[in-house]
């Protein structure tokens, strides 16, 4: 093991989840769900946290661990999210419940993302995580960033698209689109960006203009 993946496993196990959170990722994994990392994880909350988030949104809620840690972060946030699986998102409000979110603060919307975003209202969001459908992640940040707030954050896990981003031979559509973004996003004065290599990547953009 190299001394960069030494620190990122060391990364990774410095996190301690709560036992609802791991419950929630042990679902993940039986269904098959891709969740974030325990550092990415931990890096979500750390920034809902120093938003002082008050309303939040996550296209993708799989089984609710990016959920739980980005209200573990802004504990008296409201939390919507978005997801075409049903079942999916019943299980992650039964996880936000578990961990004393009220559920008043949680709003389920049943849906695929490209259908039900356009519909949502711009620069409302303190917070919004993309982290559904790779294929469209373009698309759903250009949605995410006219959702946020001007100094509202976009989070994007899985950034590195399994380690095939920086490999420039990699051409598959996920591994291409996620290059793009990030390419772009480095050179754009609208937002203020950072690319975190923890977990599989997570891309943080700052909206500073509209």
């Amino acid at each position: 093991m190299s001394e960069k993946e030494s620190n990122w496993k060391f990364a990774e196990d410095l996190v301690s989840e709560p036992e609802v959170v791991a419950r929630a990722r042990e679902h993940s994994l039986e269904l098959g769900v891709a969740a974030v990392s325990p550092a990415i994880g931990a890096q979500i909350s750390v920034i809902a946290a120093a938003s002082r988030a008050t309303s939040m949104i996550e296209i993708g809620t799989g089984l609710g661990v990016s959920g739980l840690y980005l209200l573990a972060g802004a504990p008296d946030a409201t939390l919507t999210t978005i997801d075409v699986e049903v079942d999916h998102q019943q299980s992650a409000r039964d996880a936000f419940i578990a961990a004393g979110t009220a559920p008043g603060r949680i709003r389920l919307i049943p849906g695929r993302a490209a259908q039900v975003l356009p519909r949502m209202n711009e620069a409302s969001y303190d917070v919004v995580l993309v982290d559904a459908d790779p294929e469209h992640v373009i698309e759903y940040v250009e949605h995410g960033l006219r959702l946020a707030r001007i100094g509202g954050t976009v989070l994007v896990p899985h950034a590195l698209w399994k380690g095939r981003v920086a490999d420039p031979t990699k051409r598959d559509r996920a591994a291409t689109d996620f290059r793009t973004l990030l390419t772009e996003v480095s050179t754009s004065g609208a937002v203020r960006s950072a690319l975190s290599p923890a977990g599989d990547g997570l891309l943080q953009m700052t909206k500073v203009t509209v």
